[in-house]
Formats: C-alpha cells, sequence, structure tokens
C-alpha cells in the first residue's frame, strides 16, 4: 500500500483527494493525471521508477514530509502501460473528470478504468497473433465426485467467452497450458496451490465471488436473459461459478458496460483429441522446447492474411476435434478454394482487411480510436470484391463463409459520412470527423481555422484604407492573428493599429477588429473540439446495434483466413487430403515432419507408418541421431493436423479418430520441485499408463533409461505389456534395449521397426528410411566420436565392449546375441519363481527335492 499517514487531516486537499482513491486500490498502481502528466505517488512512486527505469523526485511536501513522485507524459502513456502489463502489473487510470473552471479546489478525479495484463484491449498493449485470456478457476471440496474443477475463459479483446470443467489435476494443468492465461483468478480455499504456481498474474479471490447464484443472476444480467438454458451451460456448476467470478472481475475492471460478451459457450475435452501437458510441450505446437516461436508447427502453418485468423488456427492446432463432419466440412472447403484456384485472390484482399475482432471490441468497450473506425470502414468497403471473388462457390461450407461476409451498408455509409479518409491518431488532436458530416461543426470548423473569406475581405479593406499595397493579415498558432507591414511602410499605419511583434524586415499590428474576430475564433476552436469528441462519442452507440452482425463478419473472415492458409499450404509444401475414418487405425505412407523438412537443407527421407487392429505397438529401435524421434513426432503431427481439418505431409494417409494423443519424448530436471528427470518420466509415463485407451495415439521414448539397467528394462518391458495387452492404444514405443524387441514374439499385436545406419571405416551415415525388423546394433560409440569425444576415450570404449561381450557380463548395450540370452534368462526366472511358489518345500522327499533341483537347473 502507501508509506503515507492513514490520517488525511495533515496532508494537502491534493494528497486528501489522491490518498482517499488510493485506499481503494492499495495493491494497484495509480495512474493520476496531472495534467500533461499521469503521476504516482509515495511507494507506487518507487515501484514505477523501479520498473520503468523512471526518474523518482519530490513533490513538496504533504503532512510534514517529502512526497516521492514519478510521473509519465501523458501523450506517451501507452508504452509505459504495455511494459507494467508485459511485468504482469494492473494499472488504475485516474483522470480528471471535474471542470477547472467552476471547481473549487482540486479538480474532481476518479478511476475510470483499471488495466489488468488479462483485460486489456488496446492495439499497442496487445500481440496481434496471440490471444490475450483471463481465466478462472474453483475446486470441487468433494474431491472424489467428478468434475475436478470448473474453469471459465473470455477474451476481452474479442468478447469469446468459454466455461468447461476439468475433470483431474492432469486435466486442468492440460487447460492452463493451452489458453496460457495472461490472468489466473482462483479462490482463497483453493487447496493445491502447486497446480497453479507456475502461472503468470496469479489473484486470488474471496469465496464469495465464486458463488453460484449470484454467478447465474450476473450472467443472465449480461446476457439479457431469464434463464441460461439457452446456452447449453445450466449443468456445469463448477464452470458457472468460475464464469461468475470472472465476468464481476472483468466489470468491476472496466467500468463500463460490455456489449460484445453477448454469449457464453460450453466446452467439454470429449469433442476434441485430449492433448496433456507434456504432449503439447513435446510436439511444440505454438512454442518450441525452448520457450520461443521458431520452428514450431504453428511458424510452418501460419501465413495467415489477418491477425484474427492467425490467431483461430493457433487455437485449432491446440484444440483438435474428433467431430467427423466439421472436419470433413473443413477438408471439403480448403479442397474447393485449390479447385477454385483462389488461394491467390482471396489473400491479398484479406489482407487489406485488418484486425476486425479486436476492433470491433475496442468499439463495445467505447475505447477505439479514429484509426480503428477508418480500418472497418475500408474493409467493410472490401467486402463486395471478397463476395465476388468467392461467388464461385455454389454451395457448401465455402458457400456459408461468403454469404457470412456480405457487407453492412448501414455502416459504412455512416463511417464513410463520418469519418475523414486518414484521421489522426487520437480525437483530442481534432480532425476526426469529414466535413459535410454536421452543420453545426463545419461551421465552427470554418470560424476555428481563421475563416479564410473574412481575412481576405478584411486584407482588401484594410489595404485601401492605408493605401499599403504591401499589407497582408496572417495567422499562426503562436501569435494569433496580425497586420504585417514592412518597416519602410510602418510609419504610414493608422492610429488605431496596435504593435503586436517587430521582425527583422517587418512589423505586426493589429486592431480592435480583428482582436474580437481573433476571440471569436479561439472560442469556436473549443467548441469545435468539444462538439466533435460529442460526435464521436455518438458514433459508438450508432455502431451498436450492429455489434452482433460485425462479431460475426469477423469469425467469418477468421475461418476463410484459415482455410484458405491451410490450401497454399497444401499447394506450397505438398500436402495431401487425408482420409478420415471412424474406424481405428493409422496408415501413413511417405510421412514427413512438417518442421523438420522446411528446417533442413538436406531432402527429407519419407517413411510410412501402419497401424491397425493386430498391429497395435511398434517397438522402434536404431542408432541415436538415426530419426526415431523425428519419426514418432512426424506420426503425431500428421494426426493431430487431420484432426483440425488440414491437410498433411504425406503421399497418403488414412486416419481413424483418436481419443488422446500422448507423448514421453525427452526430460529434464523439475528442480524447482525437486523431481529428477526419471522422476519427470515417471510421472508423464504413469499418466498415460493411467489415461490411454484403445482409442489413443501414444509415443514413447526411451522409457527406464533413466536408472540402471535392469531397472529400465523392466520398466520399459511391463508398460510396453500394459499398454498391448489391456489398453490396446497405438504406440511408438522407441528403445535402446534389444530385449525389447522380442516381445514381437510373445504378442501378435506388436511389431518391431528400425530405423538403419551404415558404417563406413570409423564414420557413421545414418539412413533415416524405417524398415522391419529390429535393428542390428545400437552404433553408440560412433555417434559418440561424432559428438567429439576424444578419440582415446572412444578407443578405451571399444576395447572395453569387446571385454563385455565376449565374458557374457551384462552391460547396457548387449551384443544381439547377449539380449536375446538375457531375454530368454528374464522369461524362464519368471516361470521358475512362479513354480517356486506354488511348492511346498515341507511336502517334498529328499528325492522329489533333487529332482526338482535338476529340472529348475536345466530350465537355467
Amino acid at each position: 500500500m502507501t508509506s503515507a499517514s492513514k490520517d488525511l487531516s495533515s496532508h494537502t486537499p491534493m494528497m486528501r483527494q489522491y490518498l482517499t482513491i488510493k485506499a481503494e486500490f492499495p495493491n494497484i498502481l495509480i495512474f493520476y493525471r496531472m495534467g500533461d502528466f499521469y503521476e504516482l505517488f509515495y511507494d507506487d512512486a518507487k515501484k514505477a521508477a523501479d520498473l520503468l527505469d523512471i526518474s523518482l523526485t519530490a513533490r513538496g511536501k504533504s503532512g510534514g514530509n517529502a512526497i516521492p513522485m514519478a510521473g509519465v507524459p501523458y501523450h506517451a502513456v501507452e508504452s509505459y502501460l504495455a511494459k507494467l502489463v508485459n511485468l504482469g502489473e494492473s494499472v488504475a487510470i485516474c483522470e480528471q473528470v471535474g471542470d477547472p473552471a467552476t471547481s473549487k479546489g482540486p479538480v474532481e478525479r476518479k478511476v475510470v478504468r483499471v488495466i489488468t495484463p488479462g483485460t486489456v484491449s488496446d492495439e499497442a498493449l496487445l500481440t496481434d497473433k496471440q490471444d490475450n485470456l483471463i481465466v478462472a478457476i474453483v475446486e470441487n471440496q468433494s474431491k472424489q465426485a467428478s468434475p475436478a474443477y470448473g474453469l471459465a475463459y473470455l477474451d476481452m479483446a474479442s468478447g469469446r467467452f468459454v466455461l468447461t470443467e476439468p475433470e483431474s489435476s492432469e486435466q486442468l494443468q492440460a487447460e492452463l497450458q493451452r489458453l496460457a492465461p495472461a490472468e489466473l483468478l482462483y479462490p482463497e480455499s483453493f487447496s493445491d496451490f502447486s497446480l497453479i504456481s507456475s502461472q503468470k498474474g496469479l489473484r486470488r479471490r474471496a469465496e464469495w465471488e465464486f458463488d453460484l447464484d449470484t454467478a447465474i443472476n450476473l450472467l443472465n444480467k449480461q446476457f439479457e436473459t431469464k434463464e441460461l438454458t439457452g446456452f447449453g451451460v445450466t449443468e456445469k456448476v463448477y464452470g458457472l461459478s468460475a464464469a461468475g467470478c470472472l465476468l464481476a472481475y472483468v466489470k468491476d475492471t472496466q467500468r463500463s458496460a460490455l456489449p460484445h460478451i453477448r454469449a457464453i459457450v460450453s466446452e467439454s475435452a470429449r469433442k476434441g483429441v485430449v492433448l496433456d501437458a507434456a504432449t503439447r510441450r513435446n510436439l511444440e505446437l505454438t512454442q518450441n522446447l525452448q520457450g520461443g516461436s521458431e520452428s514450431t508447427l504453428a511458424q510452418v502453418l501460419d501465413k495467415s492474411a489477418t491477425p484474427m485468423g492467425s490467431r483461430l488456427l493457433k487455437r485449432w492446432l491446440h484444440f483438435p476435434l474428433r467431430d467427423l463432419t466439421t472436419l470433413r466440412s473443413r477438408q471439403d472447403t480448403v479442397e474447393e478454394i485449390i479447385n477454385l484456384d483462389l488461394t491467390t485472390q482471396v489473400h491479398p484482399l484479406l489482407k487489406g482487411l485488418g484486425d476486425i475482432e479486436r476492433i470491433v471490441a475496442r468499439i463495445a468497450l467505447q475505447s477505439a480510436r479514429p484509426r480503428d473506425f477508418a480500418r472497418l470502414r475500408n474493409a467493410l468497403q472490401s467486402l463486395p470484391e471478397l463476395q465476388q471473388i468467392l461467388t464461385p462457390a455454389k454451395q457448401g461450407y465455402l458457400a456459408t463463409l461468403a454469404s457470412e461476409c456480405r457487407p453492412i451498408p448501414a455502416i459504412q455509409t455512416l463511417l464513410e459520412q463520418a469519418i475523414v479518409e486518414n484521421p489522426p491518431v487520437l480525437i483530442r488532436d481534432g480532425g476526426v470527423i469529414a466535413p459535410g458530416y454536421h452543420q453545426e461543426l463545419d461551421e465552427l470548423r470554418d470560424l476555428s481555422d481563421g475563416a479564410t473569406e473574412f481575412l481576405q475581405q478584411l486584407e482588401q479593406k484594410e489595404k485601401e484604407r492605408t493605401g499599403i499595397s504591401s499589407l497582408k493579415v496572417g495567422y499562426n498558432k503562436v501569435h494569433g492573428f496580425f497586420i504585417e507591414i514592412s518597416r519602410s511602410a510602418a510609419q504610414e499605419v493608422p492610429q488605431d493599429y496596435i504593435r503586436r511583434q517587430t521582425l527583422k524586415n517587418n512589423e505586426r499590428f493589429i486592431t480592435e477588429e480583428l482582436k474580437q474576430h481573433e476571440h471569436k475564433v479561439l472560442s469556436a476552436q473549443s467548441k469545435f473540439l468539444a462538439l466533435e469528441k460529442s460526435l464521436y462519442q455518438e458514433l459508438f452507440s450508432k455502431i451498436l446495434p450492429a455489434l452482433a452482425d460485425l462479431q460475426q463478419l469477423s469469425q467469418a473472415i477468421a475461418e476463410l483466413d484459415v482455410l484458405s492458409t491451410f490450401a497454399e499450404r497444401a499447394l506450397t509444401l505438398n500436402y495431401v487430403k487425408p482420409t478420415l475414418v471412424n474406424e481405428a487405425g493409422i496408415d501413413i505412407s511417405a510421412g514427413r515432419h512438417p518442421v523438420v523438412e522446411q528446417m533442413t537443407k538436406e531432402a527429407f527421407i519419407a517413411n510410412p507408418v501402419a497401424l491397425t487392429e493386430q498391429r497395435r505397438m511398434l517397438i522402434i529401435t536404431g542408432p541415436n541421431m538415426g530419426g526415431k524421434s523425428t519419426y514418432m513426432r512426424q506420426t503425431a503431427l500428421i494426426v493431430l493436423m487431420a484432426h483440425v481439418g488440414c491437410y498433411v505431409p504425406a503421399q497418403t494417409a488414412t486416419i481413424g479418430l483418436v481419443d488422446r494423443i500422448f507423448t514421453r519424448i525427452g526430460a529434464s530436471d523439475d528442480l524447482a520441485s525437486g523431481r529428477s528427470t526419471f522422476m519427470v518420466e515417471m510421472t508423464e509415463t504413469a499418466n498415460i499408463l493411467h489415461n490411454a485407451t484403445s482409442k489413443s495415439l501414444v509415443l514413447l521414448d526411451e522409457i527406464g533409461r533413466g536408472t540402471s539397467t535392469y531397472d529400465g528394462l523392466s520398466l520399459a518391458w511391463a508398460c510396453a505389456e500394459l499398454l498391448a495387452l489391456k489398453t490396446k492404444a497405438f504406440t511408438l514405443f522407441a528403445t535402446h534395449y534389444f530385449e525389447m524387441t522380442m516381445l514381437a514374439e510373445q504378442i501378435a499385436t506388436l511389431a518391431n521397426v528400425h530405423l538403419d545406419a551404415v558404417e563406413h571405416e570409423d564414420n557413421i551415415v545414418f539412413m533415416h528410411a524405417v524398415q522391419e525388423g529390429a535393428a542390428s546394433r545400437s552404433f553408440g560409440l560412433q555417434v559418440a566420436q561424432l559428438a567429439g569425444v576424444p578419440k582415446s576415450v572412444v578407443k578405451r570404449a571399444k576395447q572395453r565392449l569387446a571385454e563385455l561381450e565376449s565374458s557374457q557380463m551384462p552391460s547396457s548395450l548387449p551384443s544381439q546375441t547377449q539380449a536375446n540370452n538375457q531375454l530368454s534368462l528374464m522369461v524362464e526366472e519368471h516361470v521358475i519363481v512362479e513354480q517356486l511358489k506354488s511348492i511346498d518345500v515341507n511336502d517334498l522327499s529328499p528325492r522329489q527335492a533333487l529332482d526338482l533341483l535338476f529340472e529348475l537347473k536345466s530350465k537355467v
């Protein structure tokens, strides 16, 4: 809070006003308007000086103490706000709302808006190609009941309002990773803070803010409904509780109506392909493993023409669907765009439309700027041409999108008449409303511009009166109106001329008539700016009735943009239309990794994948760097792209719908939680084993490598058995344990494939081609040599390997023969143990005991 005294009587009137306002917002920075600056005081000033790298000074004294103060110019405030929002800070904007001319004491001020990281809608504070979401969560206190949580999220910059109910902590974490909220609201009673501790913008809220009845009343009031049945959310009590808290928070911060939030949608994980947090991270959909946006699937696919198209594409990637009807509709639309050769026509036109979605939201919030109106006008003017381009689409979803991109003549005409062609950035600068829109404004504009005709008449009259032909009547913003005469003629001026300014070669004068005109003009300027601002505010209410049409328009353009982008990518990158079926199975011929093939300079080696009811698991062996991880990831990405409605990098692809995609690829220590690499690996593996089904796609890479050879092999073996025999998930299982390849002899639905390499002298060549059967060797020492391990070390390793193989000692890199022997031993040991468990030694005669010993010995 502030370090100022709570007793306000000793403070100046200005500081009493400030401290009263600050008491309402103890944990938020107050930007307090003082003339041309926003100023911060006391602890706010110290914090802002540190965060914004601005000077910390003092502003006199109040209550006997110096007042720490920092400030930023009002005209440059956006850059400072952007920095604070990016740092997770919230800012209350306190403006002068009283009239200085009539105020007794300090001008009345009040907080007009609270800017928080999750509620910003200003263009300068947002990333144009990324959603900015605020999320609220609430917990089901009955731990055994389902759902476990309620979650609601809102995109203030579009009005998209969604609720869902995660059924487990694992689902909650996956949702939070998908949404990446800028702010997260949670109740005081939330029990497992570790689930959300890594999130940005955490805001702890009181329990009563999640009250269900309050939430329902608030939502009905917002949507102007009597009940929420029409939205299909009445059974989602935990989701509704979260939504109520979220809406109340947003209303409190925005301090204005929110007409663009017109509905709430229920989102179910069952409608989509579930991706847990580890899978989203490993597949690098929109963020790479280092946290950047390069070398991601989104980077390859996102050639969208509009920012709203780019955001929608990323949402689709993070929420692949299982609805065949929707997916086939998207595919067919992409195919039609290709067949009609529309990509080259649609893309440049869409590029000029801008971000209608966010412009409409700013209009709804009455925070739109003059150039927002100009961009919306220009976009509406382009719609007839867009519809003309889409005319060949007679039926199907493309025709539907074409019809939804229809012009809105009333709004277009209004903006054409009201807004000048190239308006200034801010309304306060004036010159926004076009001539001819309002008669009184035009008259005031003429006066404020100096009434050229009057000045011309005055100049002619004064020339005739004085006889000075060089006399000129002029105006500038510094000195106002003046009569300018050369120095040589200055002695001839009439007595009623009053000297105003002396220049090097000229003298400037003013007359009573000109002075009265100047007063009239300055008064007209003030009236002009006030009237223009009033007319500007009227535009918001005139556009508001078309809000629903504008939102539908922006959604249609965003979808057209994404589907057009899919078509362009398919043509440019040689993608094919996958066949989607309800039957289980994945059959991909000549599949390619969509990201790696774009990043490598060499020709990418395409590979097949065949997973059927009779072949549900592939054990993948081969050398490090041989391409096992790439092969696995490309399979998952192709399946995911098909579930988005996108074409895929393959020669052909038939893909049965999957319910989940799991990946366990690579790991690192989670030092913050005190978890080792192996612990992270086992946690992710446990999640897969608990949640995978026969319709899931599972990718497992090097299970068990973080512990001893036999522990690791045993774990890998048991996991593969469970997935193959019980879960029956479609599984790609990469391993360096050659013993695992023997599973194919015991489990009919399991097969071996490998990525081979060829050794030439001391060099190794990776083939990157998938072949049937198990790999013959690991090539670990050759890879170590490629990595730059000293030759002496590699040489000694080769000697030691030969010793181990010849001595039949267990090793982490056994030969294939040793692997088979070890595997047989493991199987026989298992049989012997079971046999011993069934024998009662006390019942054996000496002869029987001796026979049993020989039998067991022979088995070994």
